[in-house]
């Protein structure tokens, strides 16, 4: 390893991992972090309600077909009351890792 290389290694572990940020709405005009649990700093973003389809079952991600029912641990209250999903590395068609749900009858 390079004298650089060994003197910049320790400061790229010691980094702190940071999600990122919901873009500001009406309800939270300063956005909201997604936790990082959900995210990785990419693999968030609002999604409109014509998106998700909601049901006695659960939610169906439209654009995937994929069902998450009422009690999965996916779920998150939405701070905004906006729809969000996080999904693995951040690709639309990707599986869900968190949906933010509005306030709904669930």
């Amino acid at each position: 390893m390079s004298k650089a290389a060994a003197i910049l290694f320790p400061f790229v572990i010691a980094a702190p991992a940071v999600a990122h940020d919901a873009t500001p709405t009406a309800a939270q005009p300063h956005g909201w972090t997604y936790p990082f649990s959900c995210c990785s700093g990419m693999d968030c973003r609002e999604i409109r309600d014509q998106g998700v389809l909601e049901g006695p079952r659960g939610y169906v991600i439209k654009l995937t077909g994929e069902l998450i029912t009422p009690r999965d641990t996916r779920i998150k209250n939405s701070p905004d009351g906006q729809f969000h999903q996080c999904t693995v590395a951040g690709e639309p068609t990707g599986r869900t890792i968190c949906l933010f749900v509005p306030p709904r009858s669930f």
